[in-house]
């Protein structure tokens, strides 16, 4: 069964159970929180909590915090905080028209899960945003001093994290709900830190040229090399995903994808390089790469063939993982002066602006680019020794835009020790020099050190198998959880994370099971209950 709803109107997920969680998610959906545009939902939940005569501050890096009083005769506990963030990572399909800034989120109820089909959902980390508030306002839950730290900018470097000032928060215990795998309590999680990658690039007028297409390319047709056509290249199709939690299992990296398509026919044939864009989010795995060149009008017309054997070469690569990856090539009518020694083309710039019309990039910077994006590293680099079958170590080529003469790119490093976060991140740095390219560490944070000893997990766990007849799971994760930043302002806080069943984060499709949120919500009172 599906059931459709737009969350500026009536939604469906207010029946859903239990009622005053997903009633909070479904405002959650309902006001855009894209990273650095949190202030919203910011005002809507300061009003909400007034109204109940919950205590309200905004802290100095922009951050919410709710206080609740203990339960009456529990004043003496050791306070307990929630924590989530309000930013959600902001990923739409190709074709897909959706301002993240002004749109509500649109999903359905199928099958058990809720799901936003062609953008992502931002359960991540709204669903533990709307447990916490529910918390608050729970009828007859009996519980300790409860804070709840709701952070903003996560996504985009953790800067409300990063901000909290020492001694804001006077809870001594702390639960994330961030964590996207119901059964089990997580203990630590990987830090990380960006590689900003930057450039310029000779361009150049689409002159005649005395290169002719190499015979050992499989394409018919010849021609001049000044008969340019134009051709968009697309990759498409792949699923993404998280570039921490997701780095394992084998998907395509869209950029990676292209780069190394592109240097193949570049060797082969004159391609001319225009533009080049793919991903959009440094901590997604991109799913989509475009590319604009121009190619002898002769190539031009046969390239559909060698981009179909590509097509299948990867359908065949990437069957387990990838299955519905799809290589295309778009044509475009050149003007009819395209011929002419100095051509001046009505190019699909994504950059816009007739300043850039007949310019492609010079051949030896094509290379140098293209090189580059083919053989940086990306994905996993180490697994770890110390916690089976979770990666220690990994690079996320997350972001690249060619357009005009300037070249960006932006890999996102993670690793369970920062000292290999900082190698890898250093190799990518010297990889870019080598290349030309000017490149350098940004935003870094640190991993969330494990404490098997921990007071509250051994609660946690006490109180799990007390409500669901068996054992958790304990798990250390590749991803970034802001728990590192928060022991680093706050030492004398005792965490642990957890959370339902969320799938597809940072990807169109997202999806959250509705039962685990359900089971979530039985097992967050019980703690609380437990800590009171």
């Amino acid at each position: 069964m599906t059931t459709n709803f737009s969350a500026t109107g009536a939604s469906p997920l207010e029946a859903l159970q239990p009622h005053t969680v997903w009633a909070h998610f479904a405002t959650l959906c309902a006001i855009p929180r894209p990273s650095y545009r949190e202030a919203a939902l910011i005002q809507h939940l300061i009003e909400w909590a007034q109204a109940r005569g919950i205590e309200t501050i905004v802290d100095g890096a922009g951050n919410l915090i709710l206080k609740k009083p203990a339960s009456p005769g529990c004043e003496s506990m050791p306070g307990a905080i929630l924590q989530g963030h309000l930013d959600m990572v902001c990923q739409s399909n190709a074709g897909t028209v959706h301002d993240f800034e002004r749109d509500a989120i649109n999903a359905v109820v199928r099958d058990g899960w809720v799901v936003a089909e062609n953008t992502t959902l931002g359960a991540d980390n709204g669903i533990g945003v709307a447990l916490a508030l529910a918390a608050l306002e729970e009828p007859g839950l009996v519980h300790p001093p409860i804070e709840v730290l709701l952070t903003v900018n996560e996504e985009s470097g953790m800067d409300g994290a990063r901000g909290l000032a020492p001694g804001t928060l006077q809870g001594k215990t702390l639960i994330n709900l961030d964590t996207e795998e119901w059964g089990h309590f997580y203990l630590g999680c990987a830090g990380g830190v960006d590689v900003e990658v930057r450039g310029t690039v000779e361009t150049e007028k689409l002159e005649a040229s005395a290169s002719t297409p190499s015979p050992t390319l499989p394409l018919q047709g010849g021609g001049r090399s000044s008969d340019y056509a134009l051709v968009r290249f697309e990759v498409s199709g792949l699923r993404g995903g998280h570039s921490g939690i997701d780095t394992h299992l084998g998907r395509g990296n869209a950029i990676k994808l292209l780069a190394e398509a592109l240097r193949d026919l570049a060797a082969h044939t004159d391609l001319r390089l225009i533009e080049f864009n793919g991903g959009s989010a440094r901590n997604a795995i991109p799913r989509e790469a475009f590319a604009t060149c121009a190619l002898p009008a002769g190539i031009a017309a046969s390239i559909d063939e060698w981009a179909q054997h590509r097509h299948e070469s990867w359908r065949e690569r990437f069957a387990a993982a990838d299955a519905n990856v799809s290589f295309a090539c778009r044509h475009y009518d050149m003007p009819e002066d395209a011929t002419a020694s100095t051509p001046t083309l009505a190019l699909p710039l994504q950059g816009g602006g007739n300043e850039s019309a007949g310019m492609a990039i010079a051949n030896a910077e094509r290379d140098r680019l293209l090189a580059f994006l083919d053989t940086s590293v990306n994905g996993v680099s180490r697994v770890s020794s110390d916690f089976h079958g979770v990666t220690d170590t990994s690079s996320n080529l997350g972001v690249v835009a060619l357009e005009q003469g300037t070249f960006k790119a932006t890999f996102k490093v993670r690793s369970l020790q920062g000292a290999r976060a900082d190698a890898l991140a250093d190799k990518l740095v010297a990889h870019a020099a080598s290349y030309g390219l000017r490149a350098w560490k940004d935003g870094a944070y640190p991993g969330w050190t494990p404490n098997p000893a921990s007071p509250l997990l051994a609660l946690c766990r006490r109180v799990y198998t007390e409500q669901f007849g068996q054992p958790a799971g304990l798990q250390v994760i590749h991803a970034g959880l802001e728990c590192g930043l928060l022991a680093a302002s706050h030492p004398q806080l005792d965490m642990i994370s957890f959370g339902p069943d969320i799938r597809g984060a940072h990807a169109p499709g997202e999806r959250v099971e509705i039962a685990s949120v359900g089971r979530c919500w039985t097992l967050l009172k019980a703690v609380l209950q437990a800590l009171a």
